[in-house]
């Protein structure tokens, strides 16, 4: 008498991993017909390809002087007027977006992958490892960002570009990781979690191949919600004279070289300002896409 071999059923994993494409296609759907995600993505698609084709953008050098006379007002040869230093200001806003583009995504990040990671290690593990992190994130969270990174800034004594950079994001780091704690908290107490500790599944595969996938979503809106912080702080920092310096043409840079020089002379900081304006409310404008999508 022999035994029939029944072929086993397919792994219950399956209809997950076909249930997560499913979801990522229906994101990616809703995010291309949201009109906010579309009017901010093109102009972040703008300000990047002036940071990586300034020459093909800009009708004049943003960095030689005397190239026009001085402090003109906006006109028909220069729409943005000239500085002080008989540059043409449209050149010097077209091309001035290349730092903080480079600065704001890299910090941004950094500090979204070590908040991830520290974020999983205090939600998963808690008790005393849990109790000093939550202590050392509060305390951080206590102070204002600027004041922070300036105080870094001042004790490193370095102000560099990569310096900024790591600055920024160890600052996000503590504000990711609340996020991604609470996430992981809930995430915890599933049954999938626990079928992983009776395997006998070490805490780090745990953490990272069971749980990560499963908080992403918050992670990535937590990524876009920063980003515009970052460019603001970014911004800040070379306003008040860290970071980039004249005669780059960076838009804060051009600000902190002006805006003594406001009256009469509005359109030398008018116009960079409103590139940064316009950068920080379509990232906000993609953060927020992204959000209702995530959280629908």
């Amino acid at each position: 008498m022999s035994a029939v071999a029944t072929p086993s059923p397919s792994p219950a994993a399956s209809p997950t991993r076909t249930e997560a494409r499913a979801a990522r296609s229906e994101r990616l759907r809703l995010l291309l017909r949201s009109p906010t995600v579309l009017v901010g993505a093109v102009v972040i698609a703008f300000w990047i390809f002036c940071a990586l084709f300034p020459g093909l953008v800009a009708p004049h050098n943003p960095i030689f002087d005397n190239q026009f006379p001085t402090s003109q007002q906006p006109s028909g040869a220069h729409p943005f007027g000239t500085d002080t230093n008989g540059r043409d200001i449209l050149s010097r806003v077209l091309a001035g977006s290349r730092n903080i583009l480079l600065i704001a995504p890299a910090a941004t990040l950094l500090g979204t992958v070590l908040g991830t990671i520290l974020g999983l290690l205090t939600g998963y593990l808690r008790g005393f490892f849990d109790d000093v992190a939550s202590r050392f994130v509060d305390a951080v969270l206590s102070l204002p960002l600027i004041v922070t990174a300036i105080l870094i800034v001042t004790a490193v004594g370095n102000s560099s570009r990569w310096v900024v950079v790591l600055i920024i994001g160890l600052i996000f780091t503590p504000l990711v990781s609340r996020t991604v704690r609470a996430a992981v908290l809930a995430e915890a107490e599933l049954d999938y979690v626990e079928a992983a500790r009776l395997r006998g599944e070490r805490a780090p595969y745990v953490m990272f191949s069971e749980i990560l996938p499963n908080v992403l979503s918050p992670v990535v809106v937590e990524f876009t919600v920063r980003l515009g912080y970052a460019i603001f702080a970014v911004a800040s920092l070379t306003f008040i004279g860290f970071g980039v310096q004249p005669p780059s043409p960076d838009w804060a840079a051009q600000i902190n070289q002006y805006w003594t020089l406001i009256d009469p002379y509005w359109w030398m900081t008018l116009f960079p300002a409103l590139a940064i304006a316009s950068l920080v409310v379509a990232v906000n404008l993609v953060a927020d896409g992204i959000r209702e999508v995530y959280e629908r």
